[in-house]
């Protein structure tokens, strides 16, 4: 009998032994099903040992070897201890949560098999102009295939719909389908589809700051680790172009993540168009269990060369890669905040070291730990300082103080008589509110009340189209009430604005315009957004009102203005970062505007237009503003001068909330490591969902003391009384 250690998806920090009877091979990374307590569980082998520490008699027997995928590489499966001991969670959660959904389940895995598209026999010969011309997307589709054979990612670069369209093609005899044949990728991962040479639709000449960013990466021998960047418009996605085309010449794989799900189908369609015959998938949560077990399962054999991905894309099995890209590389959304609360940046980071290949961190904002590493020359700065359009200027952009200007519910006159030139001139505005819904909350004009979630601190939104209050924290949500819940009083008033509330404020302006509202509520169903960005661009939109969703990473060549509202509360915020992210925001959605040949303008609205921050944003000055935010964060002891960890606990009962956090610092003290301990303290939002939040800080000089330090805590915290509370350790936390 051997011995295989497998990691199962439990809350439990070690591997489980499992016998496996002689004759039977098992390799590192296979699945297999095994039994854990009263059921049987899938877990993935991780090594294999000569003996068990247990008695023999407790060592159970594996009961089923699963033959029906690739094993994990040993190259994964160490990216993923890292990951686990970083992070500081249980090694088998964090193996499973890695892979799709399908492959953590205990039933079979029947793979389908991948399939290309031809012309059938019959209509190889035939003229396409006899093919009727109303039916566009189907002669699309019959022009690509009477150049060769592809597949049906290939296909949906030419129109969303063209899954449907082949459907009706193949019924009436015009297409059919084959398997594709693919080799199993060798330890290079190299395939049979990977090393035929690929077409590349090299539409645009580099300017002379791209072709310096690509030369550099290029000629990086190993691992380099590069920051790229460039302003808004300055062509950052041409220099992932070519970039990946020299990596594809080599018959290597591409990993591009990406912060937003929005931001792929757009993505995934350029890089198609300029990349027609390459094998191009996408992993994000958006795909269905079959399809994301599909696509994953192509970058695992080599078969597909560009892999474009929201942070678990991170985790992807690439035995071909040779390029990682981590676009708008500043994005919080980089970092999970549940489970493995892990940096899909930093992992990409340590992966590319991992591995020995370039990565290429690009952003018009970088963060401030990414800017302070190429400043200190552990990354290598590449900058492209103009956009790439020639006729393309930045912004000019303006303050309106909001205390000496007419408002009319939260819109400045000014704002409104610019929107109102734009729509003369068929050119776009958007006006950006990063809250959605009609007004943050109710107030009550007799007694002061305020429409406050009955299981959270926060405050209950008023959605006026369904009237409805809803708290965007727990989601409890009540119908509007026809008084004051306190006093009796019918004279309930919105106060402040959300995205619903601008937009009605504009129909009520311009009863004519064609008003577009872009925000979580608006973007529900699954082809919302594709429609709306189809609009955007056919320009059948005057007026766009949107949430963050719009600031970032959308190209609107007929949008000359952007006026900001309500920006203002970010500036005196608690959490040290507030400044950062509103100034990457601004920056992020100032750029949107004139990014074509017309002059783009922005308007931020705010009682404070000679803040230093809006004076950076006015001179595009983000490396002052970087200089000085560093000079402050270094005087006071933040990021990236320290490395924090942050303990949270949430519970029913405060008391024991506390109490744990409490023993949890005594316990951490005791230890007598080179970290500071701070105090407890309640969660910016307190109380949300009924449970009590509250949490405790500890932070180092050195990121070797953090680690150490937590290895020798996280024992001490496993063995603590938690069974009413919920708690998780969070390493280099982002919210506060």
């Amino acid at each position: 009998m051997s011995i295989v250690r497998a990691a199962l998806d439990v809350p439990l920090p070690t591997l489980f032994d499992y016998t496996v009877a002689d004759g039977i091979a098992v390799a590192i990374g296979q699945r297999v099903i095994v039994p854990f307590g009263r059921r049987q569980m899938v877990g993935v082998v991780v090594e294999t040992a000569a003996a068990s520490e247990m008695t023999p008699e407790r060592v159970k027997p594996v009961r089923q070897v699963l033959h029906d995928s690739l094993p994990l590489s040993a190259e994964l499966l160490d990216l993923l201890r890292f990951c686990s001991d970083y992070y500081r969670y249980p090694i088998g959660q964090t193996v499973l949560s890695a892979l799709p959904g399908r492959l953590r389940s205990d039933k079979p895995v029947i793979g389908r098999p991948a399939l290309s598209y031809r012309l059938t026999a019959s209509v190889m010969a035939l003229d396409l102009e006899s093919f009727p011309k109303r039916k566009v997307v189907q002669r699309r589709i019959l022009a690509r295939l009477a150049e060769g054979p592809c597949n049906l990612a290939q296909l949906r670069s030419l129109s969303a719909t063209a899954g449907a369209q082949l459907k009706m093609l193949m019924e009436e005899e015009w297409v059919e389908s084959f398997p594709e044949v693919l080799i199993p990728s060798t330890g290079s991962g190299r395939t049979a589809n990977s090393i035929q040479k690929h077409s590349f639709d090299n539409a645009h000449t580099l300017t002379g700051e791209q072709q310096q960013a690509v030369d550099a990466v290029a000629q990086a021998s190993g691992y380099a680790c590069f920051l790229l960047h460039g302003v808004t418009g300055s062509g950052k996605t041409e220099v992932y172009v070519h970039l990946m085309h020299q990596v594809l010449q080599q018959s290597g794989q591409v990993l591009l993540l990406v912060p937003e799900i929005n931001l792929t189908p757009q993505l995934e369609n350029y890089f198609r168009s300029r990349f027609p015959d390459v094998n191009f998938i996408s992993l994000h949560s958006g795909l269905g269990e079959n399809e994301r077990l599909h696509n994953w399962q192509q970058a695992q054999s080599g078969a597909a060369q560009i892999v474009l991905g929201t942070r678990l894309a991170v985790f992807a099995e690439m035995p071909g890669l040779a390029l990682i890209v981590v676009d708008e590389e500043h994005d919080g959304s980089f970092k999970q905040q549940d489970g493995l609360r892990y940096s899909a940046r930093d992992v990409a980071i340590f992966r590319a070291s991992q591995r020995g290949v370039p990565i290429v961190l690009g952003s018009a904002t970088p963060s401030l730990e990414s800017y302070h590493n190429a400043q200190s020359r552990r990354y290598r700065m590449l900058r492209l300082t103009g956009r790439a359009l020639a006729e393309a200027r930045l912004p000019t952009v303006r303050c309106i103080n909001i205390n000496q200007t007419v408002m009319h519910h939260g819109i400045s006159e000014n704002l409104l008589r610019e929107i109102g030139q734009r729509i003369e001139r068929r050119e776009q505005s958007l006006l950006f509110i990063n809250r959605r819904g009609y007004a943050p909350v109710l107030m009550c004009t007799g007694c002061g009340w305020l429409s406050g979630c009955k299981h959270c601190a926060g405050k209950m939104v008023l959605h006026l189209n369904d009237r409805r209050l809803r708290c965007h924290h727990c989601g409890y949500q009540v119908r509007v009430p026809h008084a004051c819940p306190d006093c009796g009083n019918a004279d309930l008033h919105p106060v402040g604005s959300g995205t619903q509330r601008v937009e009605s404020v504009l129909q009520e302006r311009f009863p004519e315009a064609r008003i577009l509202r872009v925000d979580r509520d608006s973007t529900r169903s699954k082809r919302a957004w594709q429609s709306m960005r189809e609009q955007i661009h056919a320009n059948e939109v005057d007026i766009l009102v949107g949430t963050q969703m719009l600031a970032k990473g959308h190209d609107f060549p007929a949008l000359t203005l952007v006026g900001v509202l309500n920006p203002d509360g970010a500036l005196y915020s608690s959490d040290f970062r507030a400044a950062e992210k509103l100034f990457a925001q601004l920056a992020q959605v100032a750029g949107r505007a004139g990014r074509a040949d017309k002059p783009g303008e922005v308007l931020i609205q705010t009682a404070f237009p000679d803040h230093p921050l809006f004076r950076a944003l006015q001179a595009h000055d983000f490396d002052g503003w970087a200089a000085s935010q560093l000079a402050e964060r270094q005087m006071a002891g933040f990021p990236p001068f320290v490395f924090q960890a942050m303990l949270r606990a949430e519970g029913k009962n405060e008391a024991e909330a506390y109490a744990f956090l409490n023993q949890a610092r005594a316990a951490a003290v005791e230890l007598r490591h080179a970290v500071e301990v701070f105090g407890v303290v309640p969660a910016a939002l307190s109380r949300r969902a009924s449970h009590t939040r509250a949490q405790l800080l500890v932070q180092g000089a050195k990121r070797k003391d953090m680690q150490q330090f937590l290895r020798a805590w996280q024992p001490l915290l496993d063995a603590l009384p938690a069974q009413k509370l919920r708690w998780s350790l969070d390493v280099d936390p982002l919210e506060f």
